[in-house]
């Protein structure tokens, strides 16, 4: 049974966090909202979790989940290096719009799907997510929509196409931006937006001091 809470609320909110994290504890989907998009997430570390999310939206580990976290400092310790442009966008934009796909450490026991030994990485700049990302550690989050549909921007565009998929469901309002987040993919020798969204490329450009190219 999938429960909503309003975390405009302040007891529904510290419900809500509290039952989010029992159950991406216990290797169930929650839906929460982040600055972008409403996205639906699990424990980055259970396999079986990110199986069930991959079900839910009915798409297949050929499209890997990306990874949601709570603060800077999480990164080191889930890729092989931090380089210098990965720094610089991270001061620039984390939290906010922008992720970053990087080498993985290949130590870490996850399976987000065909990664190639990549991952994807985001700060997002909501309270609640960032709360529930500092309780319970890095989630792969994706965008809480069944493949092929538009995002959710609310809890209850995530309920109308998740349902009881999911169980439990974090209501933040309407999400600010609606937009999906700009991916930077910094794994070869240039830099390289792989998806313009949020975060503008002349932004991205600036804060590198370099042009980047969208790639084609």
């Amino acid at each position: 049974m999938s429960t909503v809470y309003d975390c405009s609320v302040q007891a529904d909110r510290a419900a809500g966090l509290s039952a989010a994290a029992s159950a991406v504890r216990s290797g169930r989907l929650v839906v929460l909202p982040t600055d972008t998009v409403y996205g639906i997430g699990c424990d980055a570390f259970d396999a079986s979790a990110v199986r069930g999310l991959l079900e839910a939206k009915g798409r297949g580990p050929d499209m890997p989940v990306p990874v949601l976290v709570g603060s800077w400092t999480t990164i080191d310790g889930l890729v092989l290096s931090v380089p210098r442009q990965a720094r610089a966008l991270i001061e620039a934009f984390w939290p906010g719009g922008l992720s970053l796909v990087l080498p993985h450490a290949p130590s870490l026991a996850w399976d987000l799907g065909h990664t190639r030994g990549t991952v994807m990485l985001r700060m997002p700049l909501h309270p609640v997510a960032l709360e529930l990302l500092r309780d319970v550690g890095p989630m792969a989050v994706s965008s809480a929509n069944k493949s092929g549909f538009p995002p959710a921007g609310t809890a209850q565009e995530a309920w109308d196409q998740l349902g009881e998929e999911v169980g439990v469901y974090l209501d933040g309002g309407q999400a600010a931006e609606n937009i999906a987040s700009t991916i930077v993919d910094l794994t070869g020798p240039d830099p390289v937006v792989l998806r313009e969204g949020a975060v503008p490329l002349a932004e991205v450009s600036k804060a590198l001091g370099v042009e980047v190219e969208v790639a084609r």
